[in-house]
C-alpha cells in the first residue's frame, strides 16, 4: 500500500474519531453570544413596530449578519444550512422591525440550533463552588458592576457603554447561566467587558452562577426550594447541570408563572448542587417524555422542522443516556423504544396526520412508564450489573478481536512476525484511547448522543470499506496456488512500511470503535453503582475473550494456507456487511441520514435494522463482495487456461 493511500486513510480516521468538534469552538460560541445579545437587548432597539433606538437597532442588523457569516465559515453538515435559514429568519423579522417577542423566540430557536449542530461545553463538569464565585466577582467585577451587582463600581464612571446592571430584572429574565458564562469567557467586543478566557473554566462557571443571582433575591430561595421539593415534574424538568444553565428566566415564567419562575431560579441559582450532576434514569426519562411530549405541540403548530428536532432530542439527549442501564435488565425493551423513537420521527418527517404523531407519542410514554418500572432499585440490581457489564464487552469484544485475530494469524502463518508489533499497538492504543475517551465522560466533557452516534458510525463505515478490500484480497489468495504464488513471489517485498502502519490504522480503528461504544456503556452502568458486579462482569468477559483468543489463534494455525485464506476472507465479508449495517444505523440516530421503515426483523448482532437504507447499503457491500469473488475466481480460472496453475509444492 502507498504512503499517499495511508495518509488519505489516516485523514479520514482522525476526522472520524474528532467528529464532535464540526467547527472551531470560538467561531460557533462567538455566533451563539450574538443570537443571545439580539434575544436580550432587541426590546431596547424596536417597540410597537418603531425603532425607539437607532444605535441599537443598527447592531441588532449588525450581529444578524455577522452570526450569518460566522456559521456560514463552519464545517459544512446537513444541519448548518437549516441554521442559516434560521438566522436569515431573524433578520428578515429585524428588517421588518416585528414585534421584540416574535424576535425574540426565533433567536432562541436559531441559537439552540446552533447548539445541537454544533455542541460546545453547557455545563461544569461538577457543582460550581459559590463561595469561590463570590470571591472572583469582588476581586474580578466588582469595580465596575458594583459590591452587589448594580452596575454602580467606582471604575463604572465615565463608561460607554456603561457597565450591565446584574438586578436589573427585565435583562436578567433573558439571560441563562450559559449566557453569562460565554460572557465571561469571551468579553464583549465594544465595551470595557474583557475576556476571563485564562481564568479555570470551574471558575468562569462559578462566577457564571453567582452573577446570575443579582436578580433575584435571596428572600425568594425558601419559596423556591419549597416548589421544587414539592413537585416531581418541576424536578424532572432538570435532569442535570446543562439542562440548568440553559434555561432562561422567562421560559421558565412561561411555564409556570413569572413569581414562580423567580423563586426557583433564585433557589437554583444559590443551590445548583439540588440538580444532580449527572442525569438518574428517572430524570433522563421524564425528560425524554418531556421532549416527545414538546414535539407533538410543535407538529400540531404547524414546526415541522423544530417537532423533528425536538423528536431527535428526545432519543439522543433523554434516551440514549440510560440505554445501557435499560439493555442490562431489559434489552427486548430497550429496543422497542428505540424502533418507536424512530416511528415517531419518520412519522413527523413524512408529514402524517396531526393524530398519527400524537398516537405514536402516547405508545412512547407507555413504554417509558415500563422502562421506569424495570430501572427501580431492587435487589436485583447486582445481577442486572453483572449480567449487562458480561453481555456488553463480550458483544462489543468480539467483534474487533476476530479481527485482529485474523491480521495476527495471516501474519505468523507467513512467516512476518516482524510486522506484528504494529498491530499489536494498534489495538493497545485504541484500548488506551478507550481509556482516555472514558475519563472524558465521567470528569471533563459530557460526550453527546449525536456525537456518540456520529463517532461509531463513521467509524464503522471506515472500517466496512477496509474490511470489503481485505475480504476480497484474501478470497483472491484462496483460489488454488494463488497463496504460494503469493508467499514465493511477493510476500517478502509486501509488507513496506506502510503497509505495517496501515495494518497498524486498522487494528486501531475497528478496537477503539467498540472501546468507544464500551466505555460510555461501562460509565452509564457505574454511575447506577453496584461496582464489584460491574468489575466481576468485565472480568468474566475478559477471561471468555481470552479463551476465545487462544482457541482461534493455536486453530488457525493447523489450517493449510488455501483453507485460512478462505475462511478469514468470508469471515471479514460477514463482519463488513455487520458493520455497514451499523454505521448507516448510527448515523440516522443521530439524524445525518434519512430513514424508511420497512417490515423486517431487527437482529442487533448482525447489524439488521428494519429502514431500507440499511439493508440497502448491506445489500450494496453483499454485491460488492460477490462481484469481487466471482472475479476472483474467474482470474484463477484463466490462468488454469493458460497454463499458469498453480506451482509444485516440491
Amino acid at each position: 500500500m502507498t504512503s499517499k493511500l495511508l495518509r488519505c486513510l489516516s485523514a479520514l480516521v482522525l476526522a472520524t474519531l474528532c467528529l464532535a468538534a464540526h467547527a472551531a469552538p470560538g467561531a460557533s460560541q462567538t455566533a451563539w453570544r450574538l443570537l443571545d445579545y439580539i434575544a436580550v437587548d432587541y426590546p431596547e432597539a424596536v417597540s410597537n413596530g418603531e425603532v425607539v433606538n437607532e444605535f441599537e437597532y443598527a447592531e441588532m442588523l449588525e450581529f444578524s449578519t455577522s452570526a450569518g457569516e460566522l456559521i456560514g465559515e463552519l464545517e459544512p453538515t446537513p444541519a448548518r444550512e437549516g441554521v442559516l435559514e434560521q438566522v436569515l429568519g431573524l433578520r428578515a423579522a429585524i428588517e421588518a422591525r416585528q414585534d421584540p417577542a416574535r424576535v425574540g423566540a426565533l433567536a432562541r430557536q436559531a441559537a439552540a440550533a446552533l447548539l445541537a449542530a454544533y455542541p460546545m461545553p453547557l455545563a461544569p463538569a461538577s457543582t460550581p463552588d459559590l463561595e469561590r464565585g463570590a470571591h472572583l466577582y469582588q476581586q474580578l467585577c466588582a469595580s465596575c458592576h458594583g459590591a452587589t451587582g448594580g452596575g454602580d463600581g467606582p471604575a463604572s464612571v465615565g463608561l460607554d457603554p456603561p457597565a450591565i446592571d446584574f438586578t436589573d430584572a427585565g435583562r436578567a429574565r433573558e439571560r441563562s447561566v450559559f449566557a453569562l458564562y460565554q460572557v465571561i469567557e469571551q468579553g464583549l467586543e465594544g465595551t470595557s467587558m474583557a475576556s476571563y478566557a485564562g481564568l479555570p473554566e470551574d471558575d468562569r462557571w462559578a462566577l457564571s452562577f453567582h452573577v446570575g443571582q443579582y436578580a433575584f433575591p435571596e428572600a425568594e430561595v425558601e419559596r423556591g426550594q419549597a416548589l421544587w421539593e414539592a413537585d416531581p415534574v418541576l424536578r424532572a424538568r432538570f435532569p442535570d447541570l446543562a439542562a440548568l444553565t440553559q434555561v432562561t428566566p422567562a421560559a421558565l415564567a412561561a411555564e409556570m408563572g413569572g413569581a414562580d419562575a423567580g423563586a426557583l431560579t433564585a433557589f437554583l441559582r444559590r443551590h445548583p448542587d439540588a440538580v444532580a450532576a449527572a442525569p438518574a434514569p428517572e430524570g433522563a426519562l421524564a425528560q425524554a417524555r418531556l421532549l416527545v411530549g414538546e414535539a407533538v405541540a410543535a407538529y400540531r403548530a404547524g414546526e415541522g422542522r423544530a417537532a423533528r428536532d425536538l423528536a431527535l432530542s428526545a432519543y439522543l439527549d433523554g434516551f440514549e443516556p440510560i440505554e445501557p442501564a435499560l439493555a442490562a435488565r431489559d434489552r427486548e425493551l430497550m429496543l422497542r423504544i428505540e424502533a418507536a423513537m424512530i416511528e415517531l420521527r419518520t412519522a413527523i418527517g413524512s408529514d402524517a396526520g396531526a393524530d398519527e404523531v400524537a398516537g405514536r407519542a402516547e405508545a412512547i410514554d407507555a413504554l417509558l412508564t415500563e422502562a421506569e418500572q424495570v430501572l427501580a432499585p431492587g435487589e436485583s440490581d447486582a445481577t442486572a450489573a453483572f449480567a449487562g457489564a458480561f453481555t456488553i464487552l463480550l458483544r462489543e469484544g468480539l467483534e474487533a478481536l476476530l479481527i485482529v485475530i485474523a491480521m495476527l494469524a495471516f501474519l505468523r502463518k507467513a512467516g512476518r512476525t516482524e510486522a506484528m508489533p504494529y498491530v499489536h499497538a494498534g489495538w493497545a492504543g485504541a484500548l488506551v484511547a478507550g481509556g482516555a475517551t472514558w475519563a472524558a465522560a465521567t470528569w471533563l466533557i459530557g460526550i453527546s448522543g449525536a456525537s456518540r452516534e456520529l463517532t461509531e458510525g463513521f467509524a464503522a463505515l471506515f472500517a466496512a470499506v477496509v474490511l470489503v478490500w481485505v475480504g476480497i484480497w484474501m478470497h483472491g489468495k484462496s483460489q488454488a496456488g494463488a497463496w504460494q504464488r503469493y508467499i514465493e513471489d511477493r510476500l517478502s517485498h509486501a509488507l513496506s512500511k506502510g503497509s505495517m502502519w496501515f495494518l497498524f490504522l486498522l487494528a486501531f480503528v475497528v478496537v477503539y470503535r467498540e472501546a468507544f461504544e464500551t466505555v460510555l456503556f461501562y460509565a452509564a452502568l457505574w454511575a447506577q453503582g453496584a461496582h464489584a458486579a460491574v468489575l466481576a462482569g468485565a472480568a468474566a468477559a475478559v477471561a471468555v475473550l481470552a479463551v476465545v483468543a487462544w482457541a482461534m489463534l493455536r486453530w488457525s494455525r493447523r489450517l493449510p494456507f488455501g483453507t485460512f485464506f478462505s475462511i478469514s476472507a468470508f469471515l471479514l465479508a460477514a463482519i463488513a456487511v455487520v458493520l455497514a449495517g451499523k454505521g448507516v444505523a448510527a448515523l440516522q440516530e443521530a439524524g445525518w441520514l434519512p430513514l424508511t421503515p420497512v417490515p423486517f426483523p431487527r437482529v442487533d448482532l448482525l447489524g439488521l435494522s428494519p429502514t431500507l437504507e440499511t439493508l440497502g447499503a448491506q445489500a450494496l457491500v453483499v454485491v460488492v463482495l460477490a462481484i469481487g469473488f466471482v472475479a476472483n475466481r474467474a482470474t484463477t480460472s484463466g490462468r488454469r487456461r493458460n497454463g499458469s496453475g498453480p506451482r509444485s509444492a516440491h
